[in-house]
């Protein structure tokens, strides 16, 4: 197994137990609190470097490791491996259709826990991947601000389930009850041709949401301008990060700007 202990300099890696879990929550910077969820197959390094960029734009970032080694690098068999024992696990409930998944209880403890450590006005929640939807329905919890769902794809989108908005019925009516009466906004992005994101599940939470639910959507069509491969899937870890101009960059840039919109004081 290949590890990269190097992008784990200056994290500070904290237990916390809730909803019948425990996980070593990774920790660092100051500023307003963000819970960075991880993306399969774990905390790659792309997904730390997401943190540290959190990090160096003025934000308390704690990265719970959900699944997978932190700092392993992606590889084939590492994300084939991890997805198998994740998918299968109560904890995540990967199929089922709108349910009340644990996971998503422990995310609305560590940013009850997060908030009340950093104080201010309130956190965000950054989902990406497989951890999309848990963003979502962090938003249950009132100290969650701004929840961003990343390309979410749990539950996955076979059948029926591609309208399917990874959270229970009940956590559902909860997120529209805050956008309606407390001015709850949510982040969403995912790219235009990505099949494992559903087009048709993006609009359902435009209908349940209205002005609650701001999308960034990347062009991945034949064609497109900056050549985006049409099986392109995570955005804001993307390959293309940092590179001026691109979409992906533009798109990491707007993530940044909602949350220090919906968190920063004044």
């Amino acid at each position: 197994m290949t590890t990269a202990p190097d992008v784990l300099a200056g994290w500070v890696a904290t237990p916390f137990s809730a909803a019948g879990a425990t996980h070593d929550v990774y920790r660092k910077g100051t500023g307003p609190g963000v819970v960075l969820l991880p993306e399969a197959p774990g905390m790659t390094p792309e997904v730390l470097g997401l943190a540290e960029h959190l990090v160096d734009r003025g934000f308390t970032v704690a990265a719970p490791s959900l699944f997978g080694t932190p700092g392993r690098p992606i590889s084939v068999g590492y994300a084939a491996g991890t997805m198998a024992r994740v998918c299968i696990s109560r904890e995540f409930a990967a199929f089922a259709r709108r349910a009340d998944r644990p996971v998503a209880e422990y995310v609305r403890a560590l940013a009850r826990e997060l908030h009340a450590d950093v104080g201010g006005r309130g956190v965000g929640v950054i989902g990406m991947c497989f951890t999309g939807g848990f963003a979502l329905a962090a938003a249950v919890e009132p100290a969650v601000l701004a929840p961003v769902a990343s390309q979410p794809s749990v539950p996955f989108p076979l059948g029926s389930r591609k309208e399917d908005l990874g959270m229970s019925d009940r956590e559902r009516d909860a997120v529209v009850r805050r956008v309606r009466e407390d001015g709850l906004c949510a982040l969403g992005l995912r790219f235009s041709e990505d099949r494992f994101v559903p087009r048709q599940r993006f609009e359902r939470l435009t209908d349940l949401l209205g002005d609650g639910w701001r999308v960034i959507e990347i062009d991945s069509s034949p064609g497109n301008p900056h050549g985006v491969g049409r099986h392109e899937h995570s955005v804001i870890t993307s390959h293309d990060v940092g590179m001026p101009g691109h979409p992906v960059t533009d798109a990491r840039d707007e993530v940044v700007a909602f949350l220090h919109e919906r968190l920063q004081d004044g």
